[in-house]
C-alpha cells in the first residue's frame, strides 16, 4: 500500500526517486552494504511501509521518499494538485478560479503558484520561469489522476540532481504504462460532472496507453466557476530486457469563471451577500497545454543512462481584478495576464559503479537545458475587453518577447566506507542567459525604465551528506548544500535600468540550507522520519497585487522540524501522519506596501500537518480518510509604522490617521476533514463516495493583506485602504462516482 508494499511499482518509484530526483544510486537490496551485522530485511515483513524502508542504505536525507499509486488513489482529493499533499508538510489550496494553479505551502514557504518547488510529471518539467502571474507558476491541471503511478519527492538543496525551484523541494510523478480499461461517471455538489475513460492494448511489443477526461464545475460561488476542462493522453511504452522507453502526448484545455480573494469590508458592509460573492463577476481564464515527451531508460552496460526530452505548448490569459478601483478609479482594474509559451529541453544522467580498493562508489554525472520562447505580459481591461494602455499607469501594462535558456550540469559521488557510514558529495554549476524585447518600450521610458535588455549568471553549488547507520532498521543523516530559484527576467532588468537606482535582483538567487535527521523502522510494521532543518534565501519571491505577479523580496531564514510516521495497524488498515513546525522571518524589515513594517513573511505558515487513514482490501472496500491541518500565519510583515505609512500612504502622517491596521495582522489557517469510500461489485462495477469538508469548516482557503479601494471609497481614499482578502473554503460536498472495468 502506501509509501511501498514491495509491488513492482514501489521499487521502481524507490530507484527512480534515489537514481533521478535525489541524484543517488539505484536502489539496492539492503545486504549491499555487506554487514554480517546488518541483515536483509524481507520485504515481506512489511506491507505499506515497504517503501520507506526499501530507502535505508540509499536515501541522502530523512526528508526524501516515496508515495505508490495505491496511496495516491485512496487520497482524498477533490483537485489534481491535491495529490502533492501525500508529500509530508505539503498543502495545495486555492485563491481564485478551478483554472489556476494551486497555492502550495511547505516548510514555512507560501510557495504560491510553485516557486521553490520543483514539480516534474513523467519526466516533464511543470514549472514556468518568466510566467504571466508567478515565477515558477505550477499549474497540474493536466495530471490526471487515476494516471499517476508513483511520487517521489526530495525537500532542501541537498541533491545534485536537482535544479531550478528545487532547493525547498522537488517532486516528481510517474505515469503509469497501462491500465484495466474503464470508464466512469461522477456527479455532485456545485454541478460537478466527471467523465473519464482509458484503454491499453499491447502494441508491437509494447503497451498503447489512452485516457480521457471531461470536467465540469461550479464551485459554491454566487458567480459560478463554470469551469469546463478536458484532458487527452495518448502513450506508448516498450521494454526489451535492461531497456525501456515511452512516448507520451498530453493535451489540456479548460475555461473558466473565477472568484478571487474578496476584501473582508466587503462582505461586512454588504457590498456583497456572503463571503462566497465577488465584485467582478467577468474575472476568469482560459488555459491550454501540449507536450510531448520521451524517455529512454538502459541498463544493459556497466552502467545506466536515463535520457528525456520533451516539447511544450502553453497558452494562458488569467483575468484578474486585485486591486478594484485603486488604479483606474473609471474602468476599474482588470488585468488580462497572458502568455503564449514554446519550450524545448532535454535531460541525461549516467551512474556507474566504481570500486575503489574496497570501497564501494556510485558515481553520477547529468546535465539538463530548456529554451523557453515566452510572449508574455499583461495589459488592462474591462469586462475582459481591452483598454488603452495610456488609460493607466505606464508600470501597469507590459508587453514582451522573452527568450530564456536554463543549462546545468553535475556531478555526484555515493561512497561507502564502512557498512555503516556513507558520503554523498556532489557539485553542480547551473546557467541562464535571456533576452527581452519590450514592446512597449515608448511607453515604460515616460516612466524612467524598460524591459528591453539581457541578463545572464551562473552558480555553483556544492552538496554534501553524511549517513550513519548505527544498526539494523535506523539511519542518521546530516547534509548541507546550496541551491537555487531564478527570478522573473523582466524583473531582473527593470532593476538594472539606471533610472530607477535599485538593488540589482539576481538572475539566479541562492539559498543555502542544513539538515539533520533520522529514519527508523521501530518495528516491522513502524516506521517514522524526523528531519531538522535551516534555509537562507538570498532573495525572498513577495506577492505584488498592484501588478498581479510575484516579485523579488529582501533576504529569509527559515528554520523548522518535521515529523513522519507510517504504521500498518492491521492487515487491511494503515495510518499516516506528519507535521512541519516552522520559524519563517526576513533577514530585514521589509515594508509590505500597507504601512506596515517588520520582520515577519506574509503567509508563510507556522505549521502545517496531516493525520490520514487508509483502508485496502477489506473484503469489497476501500478508502481514505484524512485530515488536512494549516495553522494560522501572519499576513503582515509586522504592525504600523510611521515611515512605512509616509511611503505607502504619501500626504498621511502616522498610524492613527492612515487607513490601515495599527498592529500585527494575522490570518487564521484551517482544518479539513475529507473522506473517499470505494466499493467493489461484480463484474468490473465500483462505486465511490467522496464526502469533502465533512465537518463543514468554516474558513479561508487562502488569505491576503493588501490595499485595495472600493468603488464607494474613490472619493474618500485617494491611496486605497489595507485589508484582509480571502478566499473560502469549500463547505460540505459530496461526489458519487461509478465506474465499469473490462475484462477484470
Amino acid at each position: 500500500m502506501s509509501r511501498g508494499g514491495g509491488r513492482r511499482q514501489a521499487r521502481a518509484a524507490v530507484a527512480l526517486c534515489l537514481a533521478g530526483a535525489a541524484g543517488g544510486a539505484p536502489a539496492r537490496d539492503a545486504s549491499a552494504d555487506g554487514a554480517a551485522d546488518v541483515p536483509p530485511r524481507s520485504l515481506t515483513e512489511v506491507t505499506v511501509t515497504a517503501g520507506r524502508l526499501d530507502l535505508m542504505g540509499t536515501a541522502t536525507s530523512a526528508s526524501q521518499g516515496v508515495v505508490t499509486e495505491e496511496e495516491l488513489q485512496l487520497s482524498p482529493a477533490y483537485r489534481p494538485g491535491q495529490l502533492l499533499e501525500t508529500v509530508p508538510g505539503l498543502i495545495a489550496t486555492l485563491h481564485s478560479g478551478e483554472g489556476k494553479a494551486n497555492q502550495y505551502l511547505l516548510r514555512g514557504y507560501n510557495l504560491d503558484h510553485g516557486t521553490d518547488l520543483a514539480v516534474f510529471v513523467d519526466g516533464v518539467p511543470v514549472n514556468q520561469p518568466t510566467h504571466a502571474h508567478g515565477q515558477g507558476y505550477t499549474d497540474l491541471n493536466f495530471l490526471i489522476p487515476e494516471l499517476a503511478d508513483a511520487v517521489q519527492y526530495t525537500k532542501g538543496p541537498y541533491y545534485a540532481a536537482v535544479g531550478d525551484f528545487g532547493s525547498l523541494g522537488s517532486i516528481q510523478v510517474s505515469y503509469r504504462d497501462t491500465i484495466a480499461d474503464q470508464i466512469s461517471l461522477g456527479v455532485g455538489d456545485f454541478d460537478y460532472q466527471r467523465a473519464f475513460a482509458a484503454a491499453a492494448a499491447a502494441l508491437a511489443g509494447g503497451n498503447l496507453l489512452a485516457a480521457a477526461e471531461f470536467q465540469h464545475y461550479d464551485g459554491p460561488f454566487t458567480t459560478p466557476d463554470d469551469a469546463r476542462k478536458e484532458n487527452l493522453l495518448l502513450r506508448y511504452s516498450r521494454t526489451d530486457g535492461d531497456q525501456s522507453y515511452a512516448l507520451t502526448g498530453v493535451y489540456y484545455h479548460q475555461l473558466w469563471t473565477n472568484t478571487t480573494d474578496l476584501p473582508e469590508r466587503a462582505v461586512a458592509d454588504g457590498k456583497v451577500a456572503d463571503r462566497f460573492g465577488t465584485l467582478n463577476p467577468s474575472d476568469g481564464g482560459r488555459a491550454e497545454r501540449a507536450s510531448l515527451a520521451f524517455q529512454f531508460h538502459d541498463g544493459s552496460a556497466a552502467g545506466e543512462l536515463s535520457w528525456s526530452s520533451y516539447l511544450i505548448h502553453n497558452e494562458l490569459h488569467l483575468f484578474n481584478d486585485f486591486t478594484h478601483y485603486l488604479v483606474d478609479p473609471v474602468h476599474g482594474d482588470q488585468e488580462d495576464q497572458f502568455e503564449n509559451r514554446d519550450v524545448a529541453g532535454a535531460s541525461a544522467d549516467y551512474s556507474v559503479p566504481w570500486l575503489l580498493g574496497s570501497v564501494r562508489n556510485e558515481i553520477t554525472v547529468g546535465a539538463a537545458a530548456r529554451y523557453d520562447t515566452i510572449a508574455v505580459g499583461r495589459l488592462p481591461s474591462e469586462n475582459r475587453v481591452p483598454l488603452p494602455t495610456q488609460s493607466d499607469p505606464a508600470s501597469f501594462s507590459d508587453s514582451d518577447q522573452v527568450y530564456l535558456f536554463s543549462g546545468g550540469a553535475y556531478a555526484q559521488a555515493v561512497t561507502h566506507w564502512t557498512p555503516r557510514w556513507r558520503t554523498v558529495l556532489g557539485v553542480r554549476a547551473d546557467f541562464q542567459h535571456g533576452t527581452d524585447i519590450d514592446y512597449l518600450s515608448a511607453l515604460h521610458d515616460t516612466a524612467g525604465y524598460s524591459n528591453s535588455g539581457t541578463a545572464r549568471q551562473w552558480l555553483p553549488q556544492p552538496k554534501v551528506s553524511v549517513i550513519f547507520a548505527p544498526r539494523a532498521g535506523l539511519e542518521l543523516y546530516a547534509g548541507a548544500g546550496r541551491g537555487f530559484h531564478s527570478a522573473d527576467l523582466r524583473g531582473v532588468i527593470q532593476d538594472r535600468s539606471a533610472e530607477l537606482k535599485l538593488p540589482v535582483t539576481p538572475l539566479l538567487a541562492s539559498q543555502v540550507g542544513e539538515e539533520i535527521g533520522l529514519r527508523a523502522d521501530a518495528r516491522h510494521n513502524l516506521a517514522f522520519t524526523v528531519a531538522i532543518y535551516n534555509l537562507y534565501q538570498q532573495s525572498e519571491t513577495t506577492y505584488d497585487p498592484d501588478i498581479g505577479e510575484d516579485v523579488a523580496g529582501p533576504p529569509s531564514r527559515r528554520y523548522g522540524v518535521e515529523l513522519s510516521a507510517t504504521w500498518q495497524m492491521l492487515p487491511w488498515l494503515e495510518f499516516y501522519g506528519n507535521v512541519s513546525a516552522n520559524h519563517a522571518r526576513f533577514a530585514r524589515a521589509f515594508d509590505d506596501g500597507t504601512g506596515h513594517l517588520g520582520t515577519y513573511i506574509p503567509d508563510a505558515p507556522i505549521a502545517t500537518g496531516q493525520l490520514a487513514l487508509y483502508v485496502s482490501n477489506l473484503g469489497r472496500w476501500s478508502g481514505g480518510l484524512a485530515y488536512r491541518y494549516l495553522s494560522d500565519y501572519p499576513l503582515s510583515s509586522g504592525p504600523c509604522s510611521a515611515s512605512a505609512v509616509a511611503r505607502d500612504f504619501p500626504g498621511t502622517t502616522g498610524c492613527a490617521a492612515a487607513p490601515t491596521a495599527s498592529g500585527q495582522v494575522n490570518g487564521t489557517g484551517f482544518g479539513q476533514l475529507n473522506l473517499d469510500v470505494h466499493y467493489a461489485g461484480d463484474a468490473g462495477w465500483e462505486t465511490a463516495l467522496g464526502i469533502y469538508n465533512l465537518l463543514n469548516t468554516h474558513a479561508a482557503a487562502a488569505q491576503f493583506w493588501y490595499v485595495d479601494r472600493l468603488r464607494s471609497e474613490i472619493g474618500t481614499y485617494p491611496d486605497g485602504r489595507a485589508d484582509a482578502h480571502e478566499h473560502p473554503l469549500e463547505p460540505f460536498m459530496l461526489r458519487f462516482t461509478v465506474s465499469r472495468k473490462f475484462g477484470t
